[in-house]
């Protein structure tokens, strides 16, 4: 059983607006197909209750709703049903705070933000910190990922919780979302294999 069934919940977002650019610009990023895929995927194997795609854009919107409606209504969802159940819980959206704003009206109560980041932070949360609030099941989570070259700082710092980075066992440290919230996932809902 995951750690998602025992409490309120844990909601994942990819967010491709306010992100920045490598110049330190605020910029918005363009939805990936395999972005979409392979997080859909991660979020429903790690019990995910929703994961949120958002975008301020209507044409980006529409591009994720068009991807999704194949997996849920098209050819793609009597093709590949495993696809389809993952799809089930992409929701696409505006902006966070209506994503927050969903998650208030299934649960009654706001979720607690957490961001993630490849910087550091003096206020961070490790991992085995945010597991085990996540467990207490006290209240819902919603895990924000940035796009392109991260959240900005406005977001970073209006959140409860930043948690620390991925480290790997070199210098670099620029892994794609996809792999970032693979491994954040696993850590905060996996199997406890150390036990």
């Amino acid at each position: 059983m995951t750690s998602a069934a025992q409490g309120p919940g844990v909601y994942a977002a990819l967010i491709h607006y306010p992100v920045y650019n490598k110049r330190m610009e605020v910029v918005s990023t363009s939805v990936t197909n395999v972005d979409l895929h392979d997080l859909s995927r991660c979020a429903a194997t790690y019990g995910v209750k929703r994961f949120f795609v958002v975008h301020p854009l209507s044409t980006q919107r529409r591009l994720v709703e068009e991807i999704t409606s194949y997996w849920q209504e098209g050819y793609g969802s009597g093709y590949n049903s495993d696809r389809r159940e993952a799809f089930s819980l992409v929701e696409v959206t505006d902006s966070i705070a209506r994503a927050v704003d969903q998650i208030l009206a299934a649960e009654g109560r706001k979720p607690k933000l957490v961001t993630t980041d490849a910087r550091t932070f003096p206020n961070s949360i490790n991992y085995i910190g945010l597991r085990r609030l996540i467990e207490a099941g006290e209240d819902p989570y919603l895990i924000l990922f940035g796009t392109g070259w991260g959240l900005t700082q406005e977001e970073m710092t209006a959140a409860d919780y930043i948690l620390e980075p991925v480290y790997g066992t070199g210098e670099y440290n620029h892994l794609s979302v996809r792999s970032a919230v693979a491994i954040i996932l696993d850590r905060l809902m996996g199997e406890k294999w150390w036990v």
